[in-house]
């Protein structure tokens, strides 16, 4: 429905609505709804309040989630010193010897411990999110979740003379061959093609043996491990700047960082890191509010068990714009036409118009964010499209219609 009655608003109800009218959309489920911030105005709403699979969107909430949750640095790890020896147990940090953010934070601290008691037992969550696909083990965006990641729990391969494999430990663990998967399905054998010009991360088998071994050869000293932390003070390792970890997460939308940060979140909470713990405060303290509550079950939007409406995205997208400073709040964000997920579509000419998350699975994809009309307004819109048989890239065709429309007209 149109609320108001300015020639602006008309005009951009007129617009989109003959574009939904067109027939362009109805072999498919589709919901959109756009609002103006500053006057509080729906300027369009279709299926709004109904429940889609968002994707990748959810890492919306996950944003919103760390940004409520997290300080402005990551906690890399919890410790506690005894006598001569260190007691660490992990917050879940993603960062430490990942091949894009390349942190050391946990190495570099625990160099000057000669004894280290390590307790992995905190994690409660399991490695795989409910609903994600099995057969996507072996792929890089499959990553298993832990309380302690190292080198993002990946295998990086990348060919040469000679092959560079990080990390090193499983340099005798390559079969170079070109097969139908990447990995083994339970243990940590890999296939590379050696014609392949491409770097590849292949998700490692993680196990709490596999993390003491790995952070043994990073310290090139033993660890022990424990079954719990002693009843003691416990301190906190700071690593690098919690937005690296947003823009990043946004920005290519990565599925380990998404998981990781919410059991950061959690790690925040209690000493047991759960997910699922973290989603329940968000929803129960800081989104309460929601008209339609998600069923929220994983970081990442891997899960097709997550339902959200695009009212419910819009909410957390107005809550991030009003309390979040814009040039902040907008670096998180992939920008139409110069980068991340939305660098070929959506561009404009001299500046940029849509800044947004997008969330694609098979048949299913969604846009929600922020667009910069030509006359200077920032609205707010989710734009949700499930089900459809033909290309994602016909349907991102009639949003761009609709989007254009909208930024030419408002």
């Amino acid at each position: 429905m149109v609320v108001g009655c300015s020639s602006a608003k008309r005009s951009t109800y007129t617009k989109i609505k003959g574009v939904f009218e067109s027939g362009a959309f109805d072999n498919q489920f589709t919901g959109f709804i756009l609002i103006d911030p500053e006057t509080k105005d729906t300027l369009y709403t279709i299926n709004s309040a109904k429940y889609f699979t968002p994707a990748s969107t959810t890492k919306i909430f996950t944003l919103f989630a760390a940004l409520k949750l997290l300080p402005d640095s990551i906690p890399s790890l919890k410790y506690s010193v005894q006598n001569d020896t260190i007691y660490v147990q992990g917050t879940g940090d993603p960062s430490q010897m990942h091949s894009y953010l390349k942190d050391s934070t946990l190495v570099d601290f625990l160099k000057q411990y000669e004894n280290i008691a390590l307790h992995l037992d905190n994690f409660e969550d399991e490695k795989f999110g409910p609903g994600w696909a099995w057969d996507d083990y072996h792929w890089y965006y499959s990553a298993e979740r832990s309380a302690l990641p190292l080198y993002g729990n990946v295998l990086t391969v990348k060919n040469g003379e000679p092959i560079d494999v990080h990390p090193q430990y499983f340099k005798d663990s390559i079969v170079h061959i070109d097969h139908k998967v990447n990995r083994e399905m339970q243990k940590n054998t890999f296939y590379f093609n050696p014609t392949k010009k491409d770097t590849i991360e292949i998700p490692l088998v993680m196990s709490t043996k596999l993390t003491k071994r790995l952070l043994e050869k990073e310290l090139q000293k033993d660890i022990h491990l424990i079954s719990k932390m002693p009843d003691t003070p416990i301190d906190i390792v700071y690593g690098i700047p919690s937005d690296s970890l947003y823009i990043r997460m946004m920005e290519v939308s990565d599925n380990f960082l998404a998981e990781q940060l919410l059991i950061l979140a959690s790690s925040t909470l209690s000493d047991t890191l759960n997910s699922n713990k973290a989603r329940k405060y968000v929803l129960e303290n800081h989104l309460s509010e929601l008209r339609q509550p998600p069923r929220w079950v994983d970081g990442s939007g891997l899960s097709r068990y997550n339902l959200f409406t695009p009212e419910s995205m819009v909410y957390v997208l107005h809550k991030l714009y009003q309390e979040t400073p814009k040039e902040r709040l907008f670096q998180f964000f992939p920008t139409g036409g110069v980068s991340g997920t939305l660098e070929d579509w959506y561009p404009d000419n001299p500046y940029p118009y849509i800044y947004a998350k997008t969330g694609s699975l098979g048949n299913n994809h969604n846009l929600s964010g922020y667009l910069l009309t030509k006359s200077g307004k920032m609205l707010i819109f989710s734009f949700m499209n499930n089900h459809f048989m033909e290309s994602s890239s016909e349907i991102k065709k009639r949003m761009q219609l609709i989007f254009e429309g909208i930024r030419d007209t408002y």
